[in-house]
């Protein structure tokens, strides 16, 4: 069995030391009636939820483990203003997503995530990071719903041996024996499976909130070798931000490829209510597909539908522009 180990950056010292004139109460969560009731006498509830893997450790499902997304419910049933902290290595389910008032995705902080973690809870840092991943509804949405998991070790799935080392340490480390695992989703990897299955997601690859709001406007396309790609943002709110700006393409339907494919982004920092131009520029290798008949990268002739705004699933601007071969 792996232990798990954590740095030394306990959350609720970085929170004291923000808050030094608030009274700062831990529970422990392990008695979910005891966090409730400590949620329902204070103002704000912070839950710190943990999904822990490593290397060597797939995951069951995407649920919360030890009984934690029934914690939040009894917390944000006890108190509304209910934020939940998620340290994961990947995306988890919500069932409790309407009940809370924030969600904060910190992975895996590392020894200064008390630090950073406070700052972004309290505002002195407005955050502006993307989701490299899509986080779905359920895991029937998933492209392998179903866990495979290593079979017993026999003659026909042998032990991994490490050099150097006897045969059985691949066991004691808690690795089976190999096997083989069928990724039959072909180019729908990632966000594109998502698209091309028309699947509704909780959060969309590329999405994230900050302290601000952000409009796009004026896109302009310029083709050539190098594709110039250029738009407007603007800090629609109250707090100065960063905004990752993002660009996606449509390929003509002769490629074959899922609907949209990530070809440029750019962060843009902006003052509250400042407009500057973003500018991406898009090589033709990023517009290409691999062609098996001649062993090389083609662009395929036709139209292309070039998208731009704040994820995969929010992209208010669009130009159709058309290549040759």
């Amino acid at each position: 069995m792996l232990t798990e180990v954590y740095h030394r950056s306990a959350p609720l010292k970085g929170i004291q030391q923000k808050a030094p004139q608030a009274t700062v109460k831990f529970d422990s969560g392990t008695d979910v009636a005891s966090a409730a009731a400590l949620a329902k006498s204070s103002q704000v509830a912070i839950v710190f939820a943990v999904q822990h893997a490593s290397e060597g450790m797939d995951l069951k499902d995407l649920s919360l483990p030890n009984n934690q997304d029934a914690l939040i419910e009894a917390v944000a049933a006890a108190n509304p203003h209910t934020i939940v902290v998620l340290e994961t290595n990947g995306a988890v389910l919500m069932p409790w997503i309407d009940k809370v008032a924030a969600v904060v995705e910190s992975w895996y902080p590392g020894i200064r995530g008390s630090e950073a973690i406070a700052n972004v809870l309290f505002g002195d840092v407005n955050p502006s990071g993307k989701l490299p991943l899509t986080f779905p509804k359920s895991e029937a949405d998933l492209p392998h719903p179903i866990h495979v998991g290593p079979p017993k070790p026999d003659a026909s799935h042998p032990v991994p041996k490490l050099p150097g080392a006897p045969g059985l340490i691949g066991t004691a480390m808690g690795i089976g024996p190999f096997f083989d695992v069928n990724y039959d989703e072909g180019l729908k990897v990632g966000y594109k499976w998502y698209d091309a299955e028309k699947k509704p997601v909780l959060f969309p690859f590329g999405f994230g909130l900050s302290y601000t709001t952000f409009s796009y406007s004026g896109l302009k396309i310029t083709p050539g070798e190098a594709t110039t790609i250029t738009f407007t943002v603007k800090n629609t709110g109250k707090r100065a931000g960063a905004e990752i700006a993002q660009v996606y393409a449509s390929l003509p339907e002769s490629a074959g490829e899922p609907p949209n494919r990530l070809i440029g982004w750019t962060r843009i920092d902006l003052a509250p209510g400042e407009s500057k131009q973003a500018t991406v520029t898009v090589n033709r290798d990023r517009l290409t597909v691999f062609d098996e008949t001649s062993d090389s990268w083609k662009l395929a002739p036709g139209q292309y539908t070039i998208r731009a705004g704040a994820s995969s699933r929010n992209l208010p601007l669009q130009q159709t522009i058309s290549f040759e071969k």
